[in-house]
């Protein structure tokens, strides 16, 4: 039997960080108390740094803008206009109590609607997130190939009810990324639709994710 369409709601301009988090309690509350279903809650952010539950202090190199403590799991990543943030705040109860399995349909969401826009992402080992390869950048000192990051991960549970969630970079301001080691990786750097030559809109993207939910999600 499939699960129901969870309510997918658009957030106008830019939404205040801790309004966000005020919201995603309360909402995951209701959810817990059986008042309210499933929601993918789609955000931009003013410009911010967030500090997840593993973040190093040594990592927060400029804090040109409001530093956040987070909650979800993960350590520093940065918010801002021209990135879409994706809260997911879905039932694991219902889904799978398998938290790996999660952050990886998460992941594969990610892959399948980049590939909507003939972007390959890809998972790697030990580093969360969706990664894009840089061929035609300079290769690392090791000899290694070049690899940018497009989206994180970031997730929390309360009582199997999933809720913070993911980021991906459409058009945001890369070099506010440089008053932080982004999720603690030193080397690789980040990227975005627009930066890989792709004149993808934000409702480009929001289109793309509501279509490629069902092929990891089963709604």
């Amino acid at each position: 039997m499939s699960l129901p369409q969870p309510e997918w709601v658009i957030a106008p301009g830019l939404t205040p960080y801790a309004e966000a988090v005020a919201a995603m309690e309360a909402h995951v509350a209701d959810m817990a108390a059986g008042r309210a279903g499933e929601r993918l809650w789609l955000v931009e952010h003013p410009p911010l740094y967030t500090a997840g539950t593993s973040a190093q202090a040594a990592d927060l190199l400029d804090p040109r803008f409001p530093v956040h403590a987070a909650g979800r799991g993960g350590q520093y990543t940065y918010h801002g206009p021209g990135q879409r943030v994706v809260y997911t705040m879905l039932d694991l109860n219902r889904r799978g109590r398998d938290v790996r399995a999660f952050v990886q349909s998460l992941e594969g969401w990610v892959i399948d609607t980049l590939a909507s826009f003939a972007v390959k992402g890809e998972m790697r080992c030990g580093r969360v997130g969706v990664w894009v390869s840089r061929p035609e950048k300079p290769a690392l000192a090791d000899g290694s190939m070049r690899e940018d990051k497009i989206a994180a991960i970031g997730i929390k549970l309360r009582r199997w009810i999933s809720f913070h969630g993911l980021s991906i970079n459409v058009e945001p301001d890369l070099t506010h990324y440089s008053g932080i080691v982004p999720c603690g990786i030193t080397g690789h750097g980040v990227t975005s639709l627009v930066d890989l030559g792709r004149p993808v809109t934000m409702e480009d993207l929001d289109s793309a994710l509501k279509a490629s939910f069902a092929q990891r999600f089963g709604a």
